[in-house]
């Protein structure tokens, strides 16, 4: 075993596990077919399947290539299928036929276990633009009481319509992808909770620089408090890059999640700790406006996003669990970036259950945010509505078009959710964490999904 000085993987393997020597690298079922992908290694490859109750498998064909689609299968039906060549072999894996939505970047089917040693499910999705053209698109593996730890990365070079593999990080979890200077960026924690990390890459995401720990973080187990983010914007304004971030853990009986916001100089060096500051935690109170104060202190305010107000404030608004469909925004003082934020005011939006960012777009002047809509206030865990949101003036926010409706399905088994997007000329693309033909449930996604809105400002 050799060390590495890179953060990068092509792929990660834990020692002393045996993969086979053939690693499929991407999956992508469709309703009566699955097509699949591994990292070349060999001239000739011999792809087998089966239903998966099936004792044995068979010969689907062969191929000099590294893909391989197998066709004419039955929709919603699991199937097990490995590639091989010679003594090589990768791992038997399992996926659903069905219907997707969107164009699925990856997909991971809730009994496989590749990824056991980070999880089971997709999560965290997270996108960039690169000025070259080029998209990259990252998501983590994860499962409640799992390790947490691992990052897949894909590429696209043809405005979303195919994506390929690209590296994977290892530990990377909750990590955004921005670009600065022509270089990409990720964002993340070692691990739930855990130390917020930073590393950098020159060559399109192939290889990543070894992370920095840009703080330390603990692990959110027994009411210890550690690093908590999402894939959230990253915002650059009057020469300082901005995200959100919180401090606290689930467990934490004491105050649950303060918001904070991370920021450094553009003309920083972004992967020396020392030009990182952190706002001190700012813990929600039930006393900061009589509109709260019938809420529980450990209401949480979590994945915020930030964003400049109409009147040239730096908000942090953050997803709030308000029954009355109400965001929570704090402000920032801009000229101290360690200084706590301070309560702002609370925002109508009827999707604060659940993952949200919010963007302005300096064409139409507008705010826009792609995010799970509450539909029933009987029911406000569900996720299987999602809508384009628009506000003129961020405060009072109408809905330009539902985009994913499934509304009339089973909340407990489809979900859109955890939406990070970007402006694309008159596009707007997002990317999606998406629960649909048998994931474990609506919150334990199996696929991450790719979509495009033509001409979104005309909604």
């Amino acid at each position: 075993m050799k060390g590495t000085k890179l953060w990068s993987y092509a792929p990660y393997s834990p020692p002393l596990r045996d993969t086979g020597g053939i690693y499929i690298c991407r999956i992508v079922p469709g309703e009566t077919s699955i097509h699949f992908e591994w990292i070349p290694g060999a001239e000739n490859y011999a792809v087998y399947y089966k239903k998966r109750e099936d004792e044995s498998f068979t010969l689907a064909g062969m191929t000099a290539e590294s893909s391989f689609t197998i066709e004419n299968l039955s929709p919603d039906t699991d199937y097990a299928f490995y590639v091989e060549s010679g003594d090589k072999k990768s791992l038997v894996r399992l996926a659903r036929c069905g219907k997707a939505v969107g164009t699925p970047v990856n997909y991971l089917h809730p009994d496989d276990e590749a990824y056991s040693f980070s999880g089971r499910y997709l999560c965290s999705p997270s996108i960039v633009m690169h000025p070259d053209g080029y998209m990259l698109a990252s998501m983590d593996v994860f499962a409640p009481s799992a390790p947490q730890n691992l990052t897949l990365i894909f590429r696209s070079d043809d405005k979303g319509e195919s994506w390929h593999y690209v590296s994977e990080l290892m530990p990377c979890f909750w990590g955004k992808l921005f670009c600065h200077k022509g270089d990409i960026y990720m964002l993340g924690v070692s691990t739930e909770y855990g130390d917020l990390l930073i590393g950098r890459s020159t060559d399109g995401g192939k290889t990543f620089s070894a992370p920095v720990a840009i703080f330390r973080g603990a692990n959110g187990k027994s009411g210890s408090s550690g690093i908590h983010k999402a894939p959230q914007n990253v915002l650059f304004h009057n020469g300082r890059i901005y995200t959100a971030v919180e401090w606290g853990a689930w467990a934490n009986s004491k105050f649950g999640h303060a918001a904070m916001i991370l920021s450094c100089g553009e003309s920083d060096d972004l992967l020396d700790p020392e030009s990182w500051s952190l706002t001190y935690p700012k813990a929600f109170d039930p006393s900061f406006t009589k509109e709260t104060e019938r809420l529980n202190k450990l209401t949480a305010t979590i994945e915020g996003t930030v964003t400049i107000s109409p009147e040239g404030e730096l908000l942090d608004i953050l997803r709030f669990h308000d029954p009355e469909g109400r965001i929570i925004a704090y402000r920032a003082d801009k000229s101290d970036p360690e200084k706590e934020l301070e309560f702002y005011r609370l925002i109508d939006f009827p999707a604060n259950y659940s993952k949200f960012s919010i963007l302005y777009d300096d064409v139409s002047k507008r705010y826009y945010s792609v995010a799970t809509r509450i539909f029933d206030k009987s029911n406000l865990w569900a996720r299987n509505l999602l809508s384009l949101m628009a506000s003129d003036d961020l405060y009072n926010w109408r809905v330009a078009e539902d985009l994913l409706d499934y509304s009339a399905e089973d909340s407990k088994r489809i979900g859109f959710q955890y939406v990070d997007f970007l402006f694309d000329g008159d596009d707007l693309v997002y990317l999606c964490r998406t629960a649909i033909n048998g994931a474990n449930d609506f919150h334990n996604s199996n696929y991450i999904t790719f979509h495009r809105i033509k001409n979104f400002r005309k909604k």
